[in-house]
């Protein structure tokens, strides 16, 4: 089961998107992947807790980066056609993981 949800995901922060990129951004969606791929970089307050990983640990609200006014300034970044897709990217990282919190 630990196999299925972890490769479920990773999957969607890698996957979905790039099909949000294809989908939405079809002119560039190669930089559009990329820019929400360096959204990922989101997880280096992981490297703050105590143990670094812990797989039983809900990543939303216990990193700095992954607090709601966090999220509340990654929706703000939607609103504005220069940082868009960096918000998309943070947005779905955000429910990628609180969906993983669902799973515990």
């Amino acid at each position: 089961m630990e196999l299925l949800r972890h490769g479920l995901h990773y999957s969607l922060h890698l996957l979905l998107p790039g099909a949000i990129a294809k989908k939405f951004f079809p002119d560039r969606w190669k930089q559009a992947w990329g820019v929400m791929l360096l959204t990922l970089l989101v997880d280096l307050d992981h490297l703050l807790a105590d143990p670094v990983y812990d797989p039983s640990r809900c990543s939303i609200g216990h990193h700095p980066l992954h607090t709601l006014p966090a999220v509340g300034v990654y929706l703000l970044l939607l609103l504005f056609p220069c940082t868009r897709i960096a918000g998309i990217g943070l947005v779905l990282h955000m429910l990628t993981d609180f969906l993983d919190c669902l799973w515990l």
